[in-house]
């Protein structure tokens, strides 16, 4: 870890940054979690608190991410190696690297099981099989593909093999090529459903669902969920961003690619919650039917309503844009790493890493039928112990130590030099990623511990100790 090594690859443009980064974060999570977990805590005050902590939570630590990126002008491993060495910090700062890696690898071979039941139901919505579908019937079909293990594992291949051959082929010649279809048909498609759904009669109603605010409705509950998810939308602590900001020319504005990259994602959560509310509300279906609302709700939906073949293939279509958008980032900073410091060859190493972690989504493909029994912490198959420990601890913690680094062992000089904030907006910002942003983040970290009921409590605020044990060594070393 001692040799520097730069990052060999740059965008062709902030523009084309932007529209990567906004990719990397606009996912399944904008139009699938976003309008479920609306539905089921209460429309506007939800809105309102996620917008909140949008600005307080996750913006500061998408910046953070960006800026220890250029800053550290590597992989994100290396990157933390290389600032630890600059700051005179300990070493093992490169860990924070490492665990954004590993997160981005584990995630990724869960994820694209879960994008594959999209590409399933872009084929099903192409052949017609949503029409004059019944409610139960759309039950009985999502079970049944959940179940068929050699059913999930040919989507999970399908999206594996796109996201590797994408990646492959480096930064300008593969992920900003593909960017730069998938990001303009994303918003293009999303503009044209956005359309139809004024016409559906629901569109008002959908729109004071969203926009009009009943805090009789939000709860305490609601408010940790609004935080977690602004946390997580943004694609932050799992150090996708990290290897997207190496990749920065100096000259262009971190904050403002910030500041687009986090309007984007919300805007887009907020249009696919216009979207999908409004053709819920008008074939009388209910707004917080939880996750089943984009593969059971909807398709029920596209078959009752006036045109909807063609709208629901345009809904999948942009359902697999937004997920393999994310699998690229995902997959980005293991690949950077295994092409930097360990010499591999891009191509070679893409398809090295996809193929282990596509065959770690077997486990996720099994888990749904014959390994459904079979369990790894606790009650969890492989799927929920895959997903409890990347988004539970792997994640805020990553983000957590990302602020920390940033605010207080970063050099002020070298801070405000990829900042370029003027003083005022500076101090705000400062104050936010010291005290509100991460304090906010172990409120969740800890809320979700203790609401799992999870033995690794003990080992995460172990951790926490670890963090302010650095984090006030470094200060008083100022």
């Amino acid at each position: 870890m001692g040799q520097l090594k730069l990052s060999r690859e740059s965008w062709s443009s902030q523009t084309v940054f932007i529209l990567a980064a906004i990719g990397s974060a606009v996912g399944l999570g904008n139009l699938w979690k976003f309008p479920y977990i609306t539905g089921e805590n209460g429309g506007g005050a939800f809105v309102l608190v996620y917008l909140a902590c949008i600005l307080l939570i996750g913006l500061p630590v998408l910046l953070s991410e960006l800026i220890l990126g250029r800053a550290g002008q590597a992989n994100p491993v290396q990157a933390m190696a290389n600032l630890a060495k600059t700051h005179n910090a300990t070493r093992l700062w490169w860990l924070l690297g490492l665990n954004g890696v590993l997160a981005g690898a584990l995630i990724l071979s869960f994820y694209s099981v879960i994008a594959g039941w999209a590409v399933a139901y872009f084929i099903s919505s192409v052949q017609g099989d949503f029409i004059n579908m019944a409610a139960e019937q759309a039950g009985v079909s999502f079970n049944a593909m959940l179940t068929n293990p050699w059913e999930l594992l040919l989507w999970h291949t399908i999206v594996a093999v796109l996201t590797i051959m994408i990646v492959s082929k480096g930064i300008r010649s593969g992920i900003e090529k593909a960017i730069n279809f998938m990001m303009p048909g994303l918003f293009l498609i999303l503009l044209v459903l956005l359309g139809y759904a004024t016409t559906t009669g629901s569109f008002e109603q959908s729109f004071a669902f969203l926009f009009n605010p009943d805090f009789s409705k939000l709860s305490w509950q609601a408010v940790l969920i609004a935080m977690g998810h602004a946390f997580f939308t943004l694609s932050i602590g799992m150090s996708a961003m990290m290897v997207y900001g190496s990749y920065l020319d100096n000259k262009q504005s971190i904050v403002k690619a910030g500041i687009w990259i986090a309007f984007a994602d919300t805007l887009i959560a907020l249009l696919a919650g216009l979207v999908i509310f409004s053709i819920v509300f008008a074939n009388g279906l209910e707004p917080g039917a939880g996750p089943g609302l984009l593969f059971q709700t909807l398709p029920v939906a596209f078959g009752q309503m006036w045109g909807g073949w063609f709208f629901g293939t345009l809904f999948f279509a942009l359902v697999i844009m937004a997920a393999l958008s994310s699998a690229i980032s995902l997959i980005e900073p293991a690949l950077s790493w295994l092409q930097q410091n360990w010499g591999i060859a891009r191509a070679k190493a893409a398809w090295s890493l996809g193929v282990i972690i596509w065959l770690l989504g077997i486990g996720t493909v099994l888990s749904f039928s014959n390994w459904e029994n079979v369990y790894f912490l606790g009650e969890r198959t492989l799927f929920d112990t895959l997903d409890f420990i990347t988004t539970n601890i792997m994640l805020p913690l990553g983000g957590l130590l990302m602020s920390v680094f940033v605010a207080w062992v970063m050099s002020a000089e070298l801070r405000d030099q990829q900042l370029q904030l003027s003083p005022l907006w500076l101090k705000l910002f400062l104050f936010d990623l010291k005290w509100i942003a991460p304090v906010a983040i172990m409120i969740v970290f800890a809320s979700n511990l203790v609401e799992s009921n999870s033995t690794y409590l003990l080992i995460a605020l172990t951790l926490l100790i670890y963090v302010f044990y650095i984090w006030n060594s470094q200060n008083r070393n100022r």
